[in-house]
């Protein structure tokens, strides 16, 4: 605290002044209703009342079609896959962690990625990123650390690897790094 000042907290807003809240905020960027549910709670009272609030809002938005977490999973995985060529196990966690469901997780990346060469994808990430055939055995765990960080299985990352003609030994050491890596 500096200079011994406490910082004001606002006062909590009624249910009209928080919807309106929630509507700049999905104006701004698409969001879940867990990511929006989380920022409407600094603006409400702590205790029931406030929950409240924040349900009818809530509610009131789905009515009206603003939010949907089906649709932001949907529009969410399609510009990974298209605009960024991310795996689908990058996808499916990136939008867990952002408060969607498992089940619509689940249902999404398996219509999105059902079609997909997930090689040509990792292939075409490659190509995005300007990452080239690595010439030693520091650089080829480097290009596996970033396809694995991207979302993409070990079976495609090695079949990637073995096309770019790199020495069994340096496969072999890279495999022998990937069981000794702790688990997270």
């Amino acid at each position: 605290m500096p200079f011994g000042r406490a910082k004001k907290q606002p006062a909590p807003l009624d249910e009209a002044a928080l919807h309106d809240y929630a509507v700049k905020a999905l104006g701004r960027r698409m969001r879940t209703e867990s990511e929006l549910r989380r920022l409407m709670q600094a603006k409400v009272e702590r205790e029931a009342i406030g929950a409240t609030k924040i349900a009818a809002v809530i509610a009131r938005l789905k009515e009206y079609g603003y939010l949907d977490d089906s649709s932001f999973a949907e529009t969410y995985a399609r510009l990974r896959q298209e605009n960024e060529k991310l795996g689908q196990r990058r996808v499916r966690q990136s939008l867990s962690q952002k408060g969607v469901a498992q089940g619509i997780v689940n249902e999404v990346v398996e219509a999105r990625y059902s079609q997909i060469d997930e090689e040509a994808l990792a292939r075409q990430h490659l190509e995005r990123k300007r990452i080239r055939k690595p010439e030693n055995e520091k650089e080829t765990a480097r290009v596996m650390r970033r396809l694995v960080t991207a979302g993409f299985s070990t079976g495609v990352i090695y079949k990637i690897l073995r096309q770019w003609d790199i020495p069994d030994e340096t496969l072999a050491a890279l495999e022998n790094l990937d069981e000794s890596a702790p688990e997270e």
